[in-house]
């Protein structure tokens, strides 16, 4: 089991030395066995944060995205967080000015999370395979 932690972990650092090093664009931390984001990943991104126009957080454990996510990933333009246990949003979502798609599919949505209904560019969103009645 440690093993097996200790390499996801692994995996994480090398996904985020990547998008530092190469002042990438997106972020890729689907299949990470992630429960929550990364604390260590706010400090490590610092510098490249506001260049960050895509992450994708898809096939994780997550079960909720905290404000501080949001304010430090302000210039998101696609989000995805399919495959999750994510059930409501932050409100702070409705600062993300350029978010342009979100990917909420398979999560455990019971409703439209009403905090996108502000997001000024959203175009898209995929809510499929939720619980929405």
């Amino acid at each position: 089991l440690h093993r097996r932690m200790g390499e996801a972990v692994a995996r994480v650092a090398r996904k985020v030395n990547a998008t530092v090093e190469n002042k990438a664009d997106s972020l890729d931390l689907a299949n990470c066995k992630l429960m929550s984001f990364p604390v260590g990943v706010y400090k490590a991104v610092r510098s490249v944060a506001e260049g960050i126009h895509r992450i994708s957080l898809a096939n994780n454990e997550l079960k909720s995205i905290t404000s501080r996510f949001v304010t430090t990933f302000s210039q998101l333009r696609e989000l995805n967080l399919a495959g999750n246990y994510l059930h409501r949003l932050p409100e702070e979502i409705t600062s993300l000015l350029h978010l342009r798609a979100i990917d909420l599919s398979r999560n455990r949505f019971r409703r439209f999370p009403e905090p996108l209904a502000t997001v000024p560019a959203l175009e898209t969103i995929d809510l499929e395979e939720n619980e929405i009645a």
